[in-house]
């Protein structure tokens, strides 16, 4: 049964008590207003259907995405990633919101801002980790009637499959190119083995059996450990470089690998235009241009398809989805065309 009483503020209290359900209450300016809410309310009771809104409508989403970043994400692998994203998140309007009180339309408006200065995958990870932050305050943090504003909005189309290959020019100039010791032979090994990144700065030498010409990557992006296999090129660049039976192939962090082969790319680039200019050659706009580390693993891929099927092929590289690996897969069509002969 709902009690309507008048606070000494002015405002119109309604407060609502029913067996098997929490006591809960609204303040209003209108008396008719506390009256409709206390009617709605005591119905959705009746139908089953009503649910506690209270810690939705009293949590700011800003508080939400700091509990969020403690709980969840600090305890995954993109955790340093996913902080710059609640960073973003932190900034908008919507953050000094209650979770209830964030709806489509806001996100929308912040979604079309963010689409005219980043790509359309990098607003997609914005979108989806506050997503998953509403179904997990739903889920696990008591927002039972907490409805997620992203089921309500387009999300930006992505077409980010990038199809670059690396030529062994390039490559070799990036190498030249480099004031880094270590950059060349991490390149090498990427190439020769589709190592993501990371697994190459956590590759140890215990895990490596040169006899064998096998290395064990741990801790690697989908969570699982795997073993691939040396090519000669790849065995021929760990045997040169020192090594000790506990420490680490590379010291290096993965960040540090992204600042030194951008930097090596720029170099080479001015090289090869001042190269072209001696010559009065016109540069190739597309040489040297458009390559991040990552573009290795891509050709890494492609070069090992020549030579394992798609299943070996999966088990190298560690990907579970062969619609994933047909991403990084891009053979040349002259290669292709030279199988006919």
């Amino acid at each position: 049964m709902a009690t309507i009483t008048l606070l000494p503020s002015g405002l119109y209290q309604a407060k609502i008590r029913k067996s098997g359900h929490p006591s809960v209450s609204k303040s209003f300016s209108v008396k008719r207003d506390a009256e409709a809410w206390a009617r709605k309310i005591e119905s959705a009771q009746e139908r089953g259907i009503w649910r506690d809104t209270t810690e939705a409508e009293t949590t700011i989403l800003a508080d939400a995405l700091i509990r969020y970043q403690t709980e969840v994400s600090a305890l995954k692998k993109s955790a340093r990633t996913e902080s710059t994203t609640i960073r973003a998140w932190l900034e908008t309007p919507v953050a000094k919101l209650a979770m209830a009180r964030v709806y489509g339309a806001d996100i929308a408006k912040i979604r079309d801002a963010w689409l005219k200065e980043y790509a359309p995958a990098s607003v997609t990870i914005r979108l989806a980790l506050l997503s998953h932050l509403f179904n997990t305050a739903r889920k696990e943090w008591g927002m039972a009637g907490l409805l997620n504003p992203m089921d309500d909005i387009k999300k930006p189309k992505v077409s980010n499959a990038r199809t670059r290959r690396v030529s062994d020019d390039e490559f070799n100039r990036i190498c030249q190119a480099t004031e880094s010791t270590i950059l060349p032979n991490v390149m090498r090994l990427a190439l020769e083995t589709a190592a993501r990144r990371e697994e190459l700065t956590k590759l140890t030498w215990k895990n490596i059996k040169l006899q064998d010409r096998t290395a064990r990557l741990l801790d690697t992006k989908n969570g699982e450990e795997r073993t691939v296999p040396l090519s000669p090129a790849a065995v021929a660049v760990l045997t040169g470089i020192p090594h000790n039976l506990t420490g680490k192939v590379f010291k290096i962090t993965p960040d540090a690998i992204t600042r030194a082969f951008t930097r090596a790319v720029v170099r080479a680039r001015a090289s090869y235009k001042k190269e072209c200019g001696g010559q009065d050659i016109e540069p190739d706009p597309d040489f040297l241009s458009d390559l991040i580390f990552h573009d290795l693993r891509h050709e890494a891929t492609s070069r090992l398809a020549n030579i394992f099927q798609a299943h070996e092929l999966a088990k190298i590289t560690g990907h579970k989805d062969m619609k994933m690996l047909l991403r990084y897969y891009h053979p040349r069509a002259e290669d292709l065309a030279k199988r006919f002969a």
